[in-house]
């Protein structure tokens, strides 16, 4: 009997990891979409969509998960950590993400807390990501239930780790979270936000 349970329990761990829950849209929970009114790199698409654009042409590469030193500062190949979701979300909608984030080290130093500041890999870290985005971006509920102030293109900090909020939310309405966790994932776009305990920011681009 034991040993059908472990098998039934296999079975059903591979059927979550190879058949993700169903998605849903927004409409289904009568939640009107946020448009951002911010257009940074004059496309004609606002910003907010332009993240999400960008975020789901970086996972379709299948970026593989490496933390590397790049002297070009923004990676170049296809390796890449937590960060790089969201920075090249930011950078497609027209924001250079490693020079704001080094000029607001330069001027807050004492915020950053930074023995030796450099350009090439500090935007690339969670914590000051975080602090920028304190000091730049627009502060929003770290309440997964408040479904309707949850919006896809957000940015959600948790406490060593970052991601983009989907456009798809599972049936409690609850969206999913389009992130790079480690070398092993198979889908970049989950539903963990009801999983993680350790929410500690959730921000828009303003």
């Amino acid at each position: 009997m034991k040993k059908i349970w472990i098998v039934l329990i296999f079975l059903l761990s591979i059927i979550f990891i190879f058949f993700p829950s169903s998605k849903y849209e927004n409409s289904y929970f009568q939640i009107e979409t946020y448009k951002s009114k911010n257009d940074q790199d004059q496309d004609g698409i606002d910003d907010q969509t332009d993240i999400l654009i960008g975020v789901r042409e970086y996972i379709a590469s299948k970026p593989k998960y490496k933390s590397k030193y790049y002297e070009t500062g923004y990676p170049n190949d296809r390796y890449g950590v937590c960060t790089d979701v969201v920075i090249n979300g930011l950078v497609f909608a027209g924001y250079d993400v490693m020079e704001l984030v080094n000029q607001d080290i330069l001027k807050n130093k004492d915020q950053y807390n930074i023995d030796k500041v450099d350009k090439r890999i500090d935007f690339r870290r969670v914590k000051n990501l975080k602090i920028y985005l304190d000091n730049h971006a627009i502060s929003l509920t770290k309440d997964i239930k408040n479904i309707k102030e949850w919006q896809g293109g957000d940015i959600v900090v948790f406490s060593n780790h970052i991601g983009i909020v989907s456009n798809y939310r599972n049936k409690k309405g609850i969206p999913l979270i389009i992130h790079h966790a480690s070398p092993y994932q198979i889908h970049y776009e989950e539903d963990i936000l009801e999983s993680r305990k350790d929410i500690v920011g959730h921000y828009r681009i303003s």
